[in-house]
This record gives structure tokens, sequence and C-alpha cells, in this order.
């Protein structure tokens, strides 16, 4: 039972790394070999066709970066634009990317070692590709790209979440417990044996003290 209650508690710090790991831009070193273009049908679930199936509505065409790690081993991107909708990268310069992968393009004998940023995952099942926003020729294949932006963005979320927690905790022992004393409520349901006073006091004991501090003993 205690795993499972961990587990919960686990869960919304999980979902938000790995939301933020998916939407925070990454940096690869690799080499491009080539750029193509494809084009993507989009199936409706809502048009059904024979067999009971969706049947493509649209097609789109999709810019790919197609480059290998310098191990060798294939690393495909995509290169559509973000426009003004999320996440906010505000590309709107596809084609120009394109053109620079393009003219990048190098041979195993003589390469052309780049580092790509770019934000999402490869998941070849689900024929999903990382979306690259921004090409940077370097001089060695072993170059590590210091990810200054996520360095920046966590110190930022780290100091913002630490100034509301302070906040929290300075409403809690200034603002509301004051009001509660005034009113007597916590006296009145700590001694209730009704079903709201049963409430109150797991209330209290598992989501008061843990994310209030405890109180002193005879504080108010």
């Amino acid at each position: 039972m205690k795993i499972v209650v961990w587990m919960l508690k686990l869960l919304p710090l999980v979902v938000a790394i790995l939301f933020l790991h998916f939407y925070l831009p990454s940096k690869d070193v690799v080499r491009i070999v080539d750029t193509d273009v494809k084009r993507m049908d989009v199936v409706s679930k809502d048009v059904v066709g024979e067999g009971g199936a969706g049947v493509p509505t649209r097609t789109r065409d999709v810019r790919f970066i197609n480059a290998v790690w310098p191990n060798g081993d294939p690393r495909v991107y995509r290169n559509e634009e973000t426009d003004w909708s999320f996440p906010w990268y505000f590309k709107f310069d596809s084609g120009n990317l394109q053109t620079e992968a393009q003219d990048l393009r190098s041979t195993k004998e003589n390469p052309i070692w780049v580092v790509i940023t770019h934000y999402g995952w490869r998941f070849e099942i689900l024929s999903m590709f990382p979306n690259a926003v921004e090409i940077e020729q370097i001089d060695d294949p072993d170059h590590f790209p210091i990810p200054w932006f996520r360095i920046v963005f966590f110190v930022l979320f780290g100091g913002l979440a630490l100034w509301l927690w302070y906040l929290w905790r300075w409403f809690l022992e200034v603002r509301w417990r004051p009001f509660l004393a005034e009113l007597a409520i916590d006296d009145r349901f700590e001694n209730a044996s009704n079903a709201l006073g049963q409430v109150w006091r797991w209330f209290k004991a598992n989501i008061g003290d843990r994310f209030g501090g405890r109180r002193k003993p005879g504080g108010g």
C-alpha cells in the first residue's frame, strides 16, 4: 500500500519532468547526410472507409533533415514551423532552416559536424520525430553543447517555486491560522466526534502539517 501511495505522490513530478523534457530545447551533435520532403496523410476517425478504418481527409508536406550520430547511427528530424502556437518557439523560417541543412550536407570522408537544436522525441513505432529549430556548424564531433536555456529555465523555475513556497508558509502563519484561531474553528472541529471532525483531523495530519509546517506546542 505504501508503494502505491508513493507512486501517486511521485506521479505529478514524473509527468512534469516528461513534459519539460519533451518541450524544452535539446542539442544534438550530428552530421547531415540529406534532406527531403514527404507527403503526410492526416487520418480522421470521423470519416470511415471500407472495413471501418479511418481514411485520410487531408495531406501536408513535411520537411525532414536526415542525419547520423558520430557513431554512425541514424537520426531524423522534422522541420515544421510552430508559428504563434504552443510550444512557443515562434519558428517561421522552416524554409531557411531547410536550406541551411542542405548547404551543410557532407559525406563520411569529409564530414561537417553541426549542433541541431530541437524539441520532442523520436518514436519509430509512432512515427514521431523531434522538430529541429536551429542548426549551428562546429568543428569537433566531441563538442559538448551547454544547454544554457535549460540551465536558466530551471534556475528561474526553482527560484519561483521557492518564492511560492515561502509565500504559502507566510500565508498560513500570518493570515490563515490567526483567522482560524479567532473563530475557534480549530478547537470546535478537533473535539467534534462527527464525520466533519474526522475529516478535519485527517486534513491537519496529512495536509496541514506536511505542507504548512507543524504547529509548535502551545502555539495558536
